[in-house]
């Protein structure tokens, strides 16, 4: 893994986990991916760790604890920042993050040390980019994909239909690894995006099950018993992604909504 190298921001918490992961790619021509928040600390050790060799800074997505230091970067080192805008609104913006330029699925960055292709990734957030090393069969999964932890999708931004489909579009990439946006690298990529998808189906259906014992029923009483082996301190981060499923729901035709109660058809 010599033309990779991982940094954790000093950041965790019940979102972020041990901390957001930064990443440095390649040995003279240093690709900057997810500088983090705007943490004077963990800017420092980016800027010792780059030795003014980094010539670009990627963003995975622009949820405030993955995209702040990149401007603070980009101003020192005068370097272009990549990546995308949300095509609407989200709670957890950046709102200090605007690409030079901007990046759309297939697009490559080619260095004459390594190649890297962007995957748009929607579902997490709308401007989601994971980021293949094509040398290595790396995937930089920003928050598409994190260790030890399911991924939120919180509306309206965050979609549960377009993540589902975003996972399954991966398979069609040859990696043999994944570098996470928090916690440590996985291996066992297809085995890991199948447990995933599995876990959200079977979420998912369990929603249509309480839906069906218990007849009418509103988001918080729904997030009680949906997610009932969960511990209840969880409950209000638990609460975004069944919205989604709601949603997805919703869209599909196999629940109805009357005010703020939804209801099995």
């Amino acid at each position: 893994m010599e033309l990779i190298k991982k940094i954790t921001a000093p950041n965790p918490g019940v979102f972020t986990g041990g901390g957001t992961n930064t990443y440095l790619i390649g040995k003279e021509d240093l690709t900057l991916i997810d500088p983090g928040p705007n943490i004077e600390e963990h800017i420092d050790e980016i800027m010792r760790a780059g030795k003014n060799k980094i010539k670009r800074i990627l963003v995975t997505h622009t949820h405030t604890d993955h995209s702040p230091a990149a401007l603070p970067i980009s101003k020192v080192l005068k370097v272009p920042m990549y990546g995308r805008l949300v095509d609407g609104e989200s709670a957890w913006e950046d709102e200090t993050f605007i690409p030079d330029v901007v990046l759309n699925d297939a697009d490559l960055i080619k260095t004459d040390e390594y190649t890297l292709e962007v995957i748009h990734t929607p579902g997490h957030a709308s401007n989601h980019l994971c980021f293949l090393i094509k040398e290595l069969n790396c995937l930089i999964t920003g928050d598409h994909i994190m260790d030890g932890s399911t991924v939120v999708i919180g509306p309206p931004d965050g979609n549960m239909r377009s993540y589902i489909d975003s996972l399954n579009k991966l398979f069609k990439y040859k990696i043999d690894y994944f570098a996470p946006g928090h916690g440590n690298f996985m291996h066992h990529p297809k085995k890991t995006i199948e447990s995933i998808i599995r876990h959200r189906l079977s979420r998912e259906a369990k929603v249509i099950r309480k839906l069906e014992d218990s007849g009418e029923t509103n988001l918080e009483a729904l997030t009680a018993i949906v997610y009932d082996d969960v511990s209840e301190h969880l409950h209000p981060i638990a609460k975004f992604s069944l919205e989604a499923h709601l949603i997805k729901l919703l869209e599909e035709g196999i629940i109805k909504k009357d005010k703020n109660n939804f209801t099995k058809i």
